[in-house]
């Protein structure tokens, strides 16, 4: 592992406001910096009553107005919902304001469901034109000629990092096809995350933007100074999952200490797998845990993501996660 990130999804708690899950975002954008994660993620999410992180673009804009150092950007904007050109347009103007620290990794789900893809005006084509979208907003993106008949601008020549994202073998072999990093959603979706990393880096082409395969894994953390304090603050998020799994989605509950009664078993069964890639517990644990996922799949980087009902846990938990993850490296750049 030669860097480790941190994704958030702006999430609402239940007796909190989408006004207040932004000021948590900045704040712990802001931790994170200090803590020493090298890139802060916002992913697209829509018609979510938990998740505040809709206006991505907007909100890493004022992510990257609050702090100075880490990278910023997107894990990810979902490409269908949006013509390639208003995202160059929006990422260009993105990297002139905030240069050599913006990202841009790109999903082809909708990150919603259809009714509310309808809502945001995307042509339902049968279709797949994602590969040719990725390929033309990367043109936006790079050194155009003053005669080209469409640019971004801003935009035009700021080569911004495009990454591609997935949780299946297409985005893999999109990825390797392309020349681009990619990163796996492992933290919600890890069933195919061993062979899609082997399909990426056996297949990988080298491009003008990337001479060799780059892979970064996502797993869920949530540390606290015990194992039972860390299992009560999770409850939040496997309760979570568990609503929006059943077709309940709401804000992030409180956490509680009776899952039991809450989720039935077979769903529970469902969110645990799911959620398994992931490490909770008091730092020991979370470091045996994080080492074992770092041993098994030998990522480039780890992007690690979490939501916890209260903020000033949820700040520790990644603190703490980053005191590890800092340890972890050292090792690996001394062996």
């Amino acid at each position: 592992m030669q860097k480790f990130s941190l994704l958030d999804l702006s999430p609402i708690p239940e007796g909190k406001t989408a006004a207040d899950a932004l000021a948590s975002t900045v704040d712990l954008a802001k931790a994170a910096e200090r803590f020493g994660y090298h890139r802060y993620w916002l992913a697209e999410h829509h018609n979510m009553p938990g998740i505040a992180s809709a206006a991505t673009a907007l909100v890493i804009g004022h992510v990257a107005a609050a702090t100075s150092t880490i990278r910023v950007g997107a894990g990810g904007i979902m490409l269908p919902n949006h013509a390639p050109l208003v995202i160059a347009e929006q990422f260009g103007t993105l990297a002139t304001l905030y240069p050599g620290r913006i990202d841009l990794g790109l999903g082809c789900a909708p990150g919603s469901d259809m009714a509310t893809a309808r809502a945001l005006r995307r042509h339902m084509a049968p279709e797949d034109s994602f590969p040719q979208d990725v390929q033309e907003l990367i043109g936006y993106l790079d050194d155009t000629s003053e005669d080209s008949p469409v640019r971004a601008i801003p935009g035009s020549g700021t080569h911004v990092p495009v990454w591609i994202l997935g949780s299946s073998l297409y985005g893999a072999q999109l990825a390797a096809w392309l020349g681009l990093p990619y990163a796996f959603a492992s933290h919600f979706a890890p069933a195919m995350l061993e062979e899609a990393l082997s399909i990426y880096r056996s297949t990988f082409q080298p491009s003008e933007r990337l001479s060799e395969p780059y892979v970064m894994m996502a797993a869920g953390v949530c540390a606290a100074p015990t194992d039972e304090e860390a299992a009560f603050l999770r409850s939040s998020q496997l309760l979570a999952f568990a609503r929006l799994r059943t077709g309940r989605p709401g804000k992030l509950p409180y956490p509680t200490t009776d899952l039991g009664q809450e989720i039935p078993a077979p769903v529970m069964a469902q969110v645990q797998h799911a959620l398994s890639c992931s490490a909770t517990g008091s730092p020991a644990t979370v470091r045996r845990q994080l080492r074992s996922l770092l041993d098994s799949f030998q990522p480039d980087e780890l992007i690690v993501t979490g939501m916890i009902h209260d903020h000033a846990a949820r700040v520790r938990s990644f603190e703490i996660t980053a005191e590890i993850l800092g340890e972890i490296k050292q090792g690996s750049i001394a062996a």
